[in-house]
């Protein structure tokens, strides 16, 4: 395996040149031959030549706004060849955040699409009042001189002189394979991902072509994967791994995810809890060719887990952070027999744990990114999450901002609810804390949404059954949903908090 995300994937195409590589959301195709050309043809046009002022030199930031696609994958391994650390521009920071980050990476490259340069340039005033906040991109940086590369046609707000992908591939002529050469360099930046921060000192997690190829081997490890493959996602480190393996990245094309499967013949794809939930309560059985279907990002109920079972591909659930991905991988079979608390499985090879005194654990490895942007290199994290280990198992009690302390004793809403969530009648629960002003002691409250044959007698009666008596609830509370927040939908717990404390 590659020690190099870039290296690893030209060798892939070198060996298949002639096998699809990745399908868009529309069904176009690219061969691997024709992937490798194009990047060659993006890494020549950012690289410039040996010495030329505006060439990108290694680590220089590269903004990028490109929707998924051929276009999207072929450009972002381009401006990594060239030298690039890709900074993701994501629509909607308030102005004063996207300034601070922008001025920690001082991007010397924007790729986007021209549609992005009409709406964020002549027709902004029109797209802000629609909803849609996006960043200045034909001057992200005032005062530092950038260069343009876009994808469609020209439109009014490209700046003059912008580079435009068609002509680059044009010029570039054609051929099977990659012309090379490609050297490995596994410590250049290739990707600072923004998490958190303040407008003075934005938190960047800085990942290298080294440490994106070791967790790509990582994930690589976990389940099989190989030419003839389909990896149906829109997940890049999901994605990735599919080009280093030769198999052929299948894009989502927002339709039915069901239908999206079963026409591409998929053999892997990826989601998070609730919109599996979603889609399995449309279709309980998935295509026969579906081998493997990864959850992530947050803990499943137990009644989706089950559900995932019954659907027909092997289901396994993946522990990862944006500063170490993957750590540990659980199949849902594992986390069903769980007694208490969340499984998370034992650490991938090469993934280094340590659990803190508090029980925090601490994780290191290949796969660790460099560290935070104008920050010291990392050598551990710290995950925010309250473990233990069973026979070398990583077990979640919880989240260490999430423990609730109540008369002195300390309760992990995440050691008991998958067993709550268990019960009969019941789809989802959670336990929050909500302090007392005065006392600082908190009152423990259980939300659930209830599912059919939903019986709250029954429930409290079984509740001493499945959690320790200093951790019962003050009180239940029914909700029709949870609140939940971000791409992956995750529990808002400060929402719930803030929801259940409206309703006290």
């Amino acid at each position: 395996m590659s020690d190099d995300i870039i290296t690893g994937i030209m060798a892939a195409a070198g060996r298949e040149p002639g096998r699809v590589a990745v399908v868009d959301g529309r069904g176009r195709e690219v061969t691997y031959g024709e992937l490798a050309r194009r990047v060659d043809a993006v890494r020549d046009a950012m690289a410039g030549r040996p010495g030329a002022a505006d060439g990108l030199r290694p680590g220089d930031g590269v903004l990028f706004a490109v929707r998924p696609g051929v276009d999207a994958v072929a450009l972002a391994l381009g401006a990594v060849a060239a030298g690039g650390m890709l900074v993701l521009a994501d629509p909607g920071p308030a102005p004063e955040v996207l300034a601070a980050r922008m001025a920690a990476t001082r991007p010397r490259w924007v790729v986007t699409e021209s549609l992005l340069h009409l709406l964020s340039g002549p027709l902004r005033g029109l797209a802000r009042r629609r909803g849609l906040l996006l960043p200045d991109l034909r001057d992200p940086l005032p005062g530092q001189t950038v260069r343009h590369l876009h994808t469609g046609p020209w439109l009014p707000g490209v700046p003059r002189g912008a580079v435009r992908l068609s002509r680059i591939l044009r010029s570039s002529g054609s051929g099977p394979a990659p012309r090379g050469p490609y050297t490995a360099h596994g410590d250049q930046p290739a990707a600072v991902i923004f998490t958190s921060g303040t407008t003075a000192r934005p938190r960047g997690v800085v990942h290298t072509r080294g440490s994106l190829a070791a967790g790509l081997a990582l994930f690589r490890g976990a389940f099989p994967l190989g030419p003839g493959d389909v990896v149906h996602t829109d997940q890049l480190m999901l994605g990735l791994p599919a080009l280093l393996a030769g198999a052929t990245w299948s894009l989502p094309g927002g339709g039915d995810l069901a239908a999206e499967l079963a026409a591409r013949g998929a053999t892997h794809t990826f989601a998070v809890p609730v919109h599996l939930d979603r889609l399995l309560r449309r279709t309980p059985r998935l295509p026969e060719t579906l081998r493997h279907l990864l959850l992530g990002s947050a803990p499943a109920p137990p009644a989706v887990l089950r559900r995932a079972v019954e659907a027909g591909p092997e289901v396994l659930s993946v522990y990862a952070m944006t500063e170490a991905l993957p750590i540990a991988v659980a199949s849902a079979r594992e986390k069903l027999a769980q007694a208490e608390g969340d499984l998370l499985g034992a650490p991938l090879p090469g993934v280094g744990i340590r659990v803190a005194e508090d029980g925090e654990l601490f994780v290191s490895g290949p796969h660790l990114a460099r560290g935070y942007l104008g920050e010291d290199p990392l050598r551990e994290v710290a995950t925010g999450d309250l473990v233990r280990l069973e026979e070398g198992r990583i077990v979640l009690l919880g989240r260490k901002k999430d423990m609730i302390l109540r008369s002195g004793v300390n309760i992990y809403p995440g050691l008991y609810e998958p067993a709550v969530a268990a019960l009969p009648g019941v789809a989802e629960a959670a336990i929050v804390g909500l302090a007392d002003p005065e006392t600082g002691d908190e009152e423990v409250v259980l939300a659930v949404v209830p599912a059919d044959g939903y019986d709250g007698d029954a429930v409290w009666k079984a509740l001493p059954a499945v959690m320790d008596a200093g951790a019962l609830p003050d009180r239940v509370e029914l909700l029709g949903s949870f609140p939940r927040s971000g791409r992956a939908d995750k529990l808002d717990r400060a929402a719930l908090r803030s929801l259940l404390t409206r309703r006290a």
